[in-house]
């Protein structure tokens, strides 16, 4: 039997910042005067490793030893302790970057590896108090208190299908069912979506399977579909003259163009690009049947010889993800906005930032029910914002928050980037039967299965306590080795159509390659 190794760091005097910003945000925003002082360990624990290899990575892996002091046993002391780890599942990028890099070393399997944080809590501190600041600390969207006892094994007991169920009794739903089965699964599509599906089956005369059902909600969400944009608006009255003088302008366009297909939110943003191509304005829009970035014909001056080039625009909201689970949220922005130009077969060389919050200075007992405090949510997105960016090695020249009363209902979460590449570099062919699809990326957990339709619901206290899997977990590294890997004109040019796997997973990714 494979023995559990654990290691505690923490960071020596002088560099202690996340420690002393926590204690910060406990005395100054929770109220809590008796804290006196807060320490914050970091914890491996890792099987499947040699013990030798394991005392080598202690100060090569797990810990700098110019920056970090090294426990094998947390320190006795008078204090209030207790660990926080993710949620099981939940993709840890530390835990991930860690194992990897012992297998560098150790040129072998890769190790399993469980990390988690442990707080000392020092002072005399009320029961109400230790629960105040656990409630700050461990949001459980992600993450759920850790035992402080030691593990047998790391591996994790999952129950895996052999087959996928089917509905039974689905054609003989009425309406009063529909609705039911609709509630008790939590899918984001509504009745009337649901009575299509039923109709559907009926021709086909089956019941569908769970994992259709699932798929079916998954295109239809807002995220994939952009219903709400496609929302046809049969009446509209605006009070401010400059929006009735724009909207006037809209439908002097759709008149131009001939346009006739309903009016909605969706027309009115794309209205003028029809409009230009129509008049012959956008001939160096490159167009594709890739589901991609904007992309945009280029010359490019290369020490002093013309190229043409390829210049791509994607702009990525996560205002959901970010409010609920603000560090992943926010890193997953600025990652998910990058994978339409790679996936374009484009690098990524900049990115802008626009967020919209509540006031983040209001006190914490004054946040709504459900929710996150705003200075929570602000502090943390940020963090996850520069966290990616930094591993990725990605420049984002203009960083803007915006702070209004309207953003406590619902953050705004904002990454957009820009991206080119030799237009030579880029084939864009139809796929034919016997092409190989290759999923490429890093391995997660269950993060990020039903981000698309979560986003597209409407969310109670109780169900965000059970959505942490809607958040994707942002894997930088392997983004950057993709990055990296596309800019090889030579493996760029073995493609002949790609798409990125977005909120709407596997199921949306190959069903856009699909000719």
């Amino acid at each position: 039997m494979s023995m559990v190794y654990r290691v505690y760091v923490e960071k020596k005097q002088g560099l202690t910042a996340e420690a002393d910003g926590l204690r910060h945000d406990i005395v100054n925003l929770l109220g809590i005067t008796n804290l006196t002082d807060l320490r914050l360990f970091n914890r491996y624990d890792v099987e499947s490793i040699e013990k030798d290899l394991f005392e080598y990575c202690k100060t090569t892996v797990f810990s700098e030893p110019q920056l970090d002091h090294l426990y094998d046993t947390l320190p006795k002391e008078d204090a209030v302790i207790f660990a926080v780890e993710y949620l099981p599942g939940q993709f840890d990028q530390r835990a991930n970057s860690a194992a990897e890099c012992v297998q560098i070393i150790s040129k072998q399997e890769r190790p399993l590896v469980r990390t988690a944080k442990v707080y000392y809590l020092y002072g005399k501190l009320t029961e109400e108090e230790i629960l105040a600041i656990k409630k700050y600390v461990i949001n459980p969207v992600e993450a759920r208190e850790a035992t402080l006892n030691t593990f047998e094994t790391l591996a994790m007991q999952y129950e895996i299908p052999t087959e996928v169920a089917t509905v039974e009794g689905f054609l003989q739903l009425d309406e009063a069912g529909l609705d039911g089965f609709v509630k008790h699964l939590g899918l984001a599509m509504d009745l009337d979506d649901i009575k299509v599906c039923q109709a559907y089956f009926k021709e086909e005369d089956r019941n569908p399977t769970i994992t259709e059902i699932k798929m079916i909600d998954t295109y239809w969400s807002d995220h994939c579909r952009h219903t709400t944009f496609l929302t046809t608006i049969d009446k509209i009255k605006f009070e401010d003259t400059l929006l009735q003088s724009a909207y006037d302008e809209y439908l002097k366009t759709r008149e131009a163009i001939g346009r006739t297909k309903p009016i909605n939110l969706m027309d009115m943003g794309t209205i003028v690009a029809k409009f230009l191509k129509q008049e012959g304005k956008l001939s160096k829009l490159d167009e594709s049947e890739e589901i991609n970035a904007c992309t945009v014909k280029i010359d490019v001056n290369v020490e002093g010889k013309t190229e043409k080039w390829l210049l791509l625009f994607k702009n990525e909201t996560h205002n959901h993800p970010t409010e609920i689970e603000p560090f992943g949220g926010a890193a997953t922005c600025v990652g998910g906005a990058i994978r339409d130009p790679l996936s374009g077969r484009s690098y990524v060389y900049a990115a802008m930032r626009v967020t919209g919050a509540g006031d983040p200075t209001v006190p914490v007992s004054q946040t709504i029910p459900g929710k996150l405090p705003q200075r929570k949510i602000v502090t943390t997105a940020a963090a996850g914002y520069s966290s990616y960016g930094n591993q990725i090695g990605l420049a984002t020249g203009q960083v803007d928050e915006i702070y209004h009363p309207g953003y406590v209902a619902k953050r705004m979460e904002i990454g957009a980037v820009i991206g080119a590449a030799p237009a030579e570099n880029v084939r864009r062919e139809e796929p034919k039967d016997g092409d190989i699809i290759i999923l490429l990326g890093g391995r997660t957990g269950r993060d990020g299965c039903g981000g698309a339709t979560g986003s597209s619901k409407s969310h109670t206290v109780e169900s965000l306590e059970s959505c942490g899997a809607e958040v994707q977990k942002g894997n930088a590294p392997e983004e950057r080795k993709l990055q990296r890997l596309f800019r090889n004109a030579e493996a760029a040019k073995l493609i002949k159509r790609c798409n990125d796997f977005g909120a709407g997973g596997v199921s949306v990714a190959i069903g856009e390659l699909a000719p």
